[in-house]
């Protein structure tokens, strides 16, 4: 009978520094995984398991919502649903990219960081999609052919790639100085979201003054911030694994509830973005110039080479470094005996 041995577990004392996660104590892969053991483990609860799924199945239900879009839109040859289409390729790309880093992290130090190389690119990509379709369907209507909407999509560009080198930079950090390690790592995708939604925010305070009626598009507006606060707040507290650690290794960490809150955060965003699309499309045609092709698509285009250029420095740099370690050096970033009878 045809039997499979799943991979065996370890305990944080016995995997390197670089693979520990603030108070998860148990549960990791073996650091020297072999493709296989990875994918194997996602079969298994160790303390990824949750983090692969979380992103990989909604992966899917974007994918059936970009779909059905497809059926009902003519994404073709229709310019004013060509921000739409941006967003929703980068919100199925950017969960599945997360889902394929935490299955493959475990393969090596070096297969670690560059995971999360990728990681990091897909979600400043998506920061970009995010200001596409804002910068062209959710513009206050006294601020459409102004000069932010004019210069929107081209700043969001600068953003990305600053959020991509910032995000990859921190992790040659994240050993000697983790505080600093983290701080680079959250600004960088803070100050993008700042950017991403002024727009909203204008139109969220002219509703407090009194100034605009409720809809369907800023009522899932509201939602959406409310779990990008819960996103950000989770992912930098590491709570609750911190006040009880080990307690929540398999289930129940910070970096599992930051995975829910992005995902129900973004179902919420792509509603609004459906709702502002659908709701303001008379108006915009008549009052706004039509979205272009360079201005979307190819700028989705750019933007994804110019971070793959990124992605292939930082990677080149740090296989470069690894290659050139003193002996104490890599012999400090291996594991310890029991984890290397495996």
């Amino acid at each position: 009978m045809l039997s499979i041995k799943l991979p065996q577990l370890f305990h944080n004392h016995q995997v390197p520094r670089v693979f520990r996660e603030d108070g998860i104590i148990s549960g990791y892969r073996h650091p020297r995984s072999s493709a296989l053991d990875c994918v194997l483990s996602s079969f298994q609860m160790t303390n990824e398991t949750v983090n692969i799924w979380t992103h990989f199945l909604p992966t899917w239900y974007f994918l059936w919502r970009l779909s059905a879009l497809c059926s009902s839109l003519d994404f073709l040859s229709e310019s004013y649903t060509w921000p739409l289409l941006v967003y929703m390729l980068l919100i199925c790309v950017y969960p599945f990219t997360s889902s394929c880093a935490h299955t493959f992290s475990s393969m090596s130090p070096e297969a670690r960081h560059i995971c999360y190389f990728f990681d990091y690119g897909a979600l400043s990509l998506y920061s970009l999609g995010c200001a596409i379709c804002y910068g062209f369907y959710g513009m206050p209507d006294h601020w459409v052919n102004g000069w932010l909407q004019q210069h929107f999509v081209p700043i969001a560009m600068g953003n990305t790639l600053v959020c991509t080198g910032l995000s990859c930079y921190s992790r040659f950090l994240e050993l000697e100085f983790p505080g600093k390690s983290k701080i680079l790592r959250t600004g960088a995708f803070v100050y993008p979201f700042i950017f991403d939604n002024i727009p909203l925010f204008y139109r969220l305070l002219q509703c407090c003054g009194g100034c605009c009626r409720h809809s369907e598009a800023l009522c899932n507006h509201c939602y959406h911030l409310l779990f990008a606060f819960l996103t950000c707040f989770l992912f930098a507290s590491h709570l609750p694994e911190r006040l009880a650690p080990g307690r929540f290794d398999y289930i129940g960490h910070s970096h599992q509830l930051f995975h829910v809150c992005a995902v129900v955060g973004t179902h919420f965003q792509m509603e609004a973005v459906l709702a502002d699309m659908t709701s303001r499309r008379s108006w915009l045609a008549a009052h706004s110039t039509r979205p272009s092709f360079l201005g979307t698509m190819g700028t989705l285009g750019l933007g994804l080479l110019l971070n793959l250029a990124i992605i292939g420095f930082f990677s080149a740099t740090l296989l470069w470094s690894s290659n050139h370690l003193t002996p104490n050096q890599d012999a400090s970033q291996e594991p310890a005996n029991e984890c290397k009878e495996k």
